[in-house]
């Protein structure tokens, strides 16, 4: 079996021509990125209020290796089809792109959404694209956090919980 990305998820130049066909009809194209390893409730309000934001919530998300390269050897958990097709299935998102740069740097700047959208554990002069984005009349914002909730957290859990398990003689 094979999971269904609904048509969501789209390579760099459907996207490109995808935004500029929304943003020629009027729409208020909110983008975002991220690893999104190990999706979560905290990931899922993010979205939600990031498509509040305009009318149509792009993703773009770290491929594999470019989180491999930013997160570690072990990272990601999920690969990036899981990962594509579990934001492909959020209500909150429109359209998925892969890039495999660290950064979407270049994604963003060739894209030039209406709002570029991050967690609040970025500052703005840190987020990549900002400066093309505020050049083209684009709004650069940041929306809170749901506390607790990181996938850095959950795997840190996993493991505290399967060592517990280990050394108590239970099965991992």
């Amino acid at each position: 079996m094979t999971m269904s990305n609904s048509g969501k998820l789209l390579s760099k130049s459907a996207v490109l021509e995808q935004v500029r066909a929304w943003q020629a009809s009027g729409k208020k194209v909110v983008f975002s990125n991220g690893c999104f390893d190990i999706l979560h409730a905290g990931h899922v309000e993010y979205l939600a209020a990031a498509k509040q934001l305009g009318d149509v919530l792009l993703i773009g998300l770290n491929s594999d290796a470019s989180v491999r390269r930013l997160k570690g050897p072990e990272r990601p958990v999920c690969g990036e089809s899981d990962r594509a097709a579990l934001l492909s299935a959020l209500q909150a998102v429109d359209a998925v792109t892969l890039f495999d740069e660290d950064t979407p740097e270049e994604l963003i700047n060739s894209l030039l959404p209406d709002i570029l959208v991050k967690g609040s554990d970025w500052a703005v002069e840190q987020i990549a694209g900002a400066r093309a984005v505020l050049e083209h009349g684009g709004k650069v914002l940041t929306l809170p956090l749901l506390e607790g909730r990181s996938t850095t957290g959950i795997i840190e859990k996993i493991l505290q919980l399967h060592s517990k398990s280990s050394t108590s003689g239970g099965t991992p």
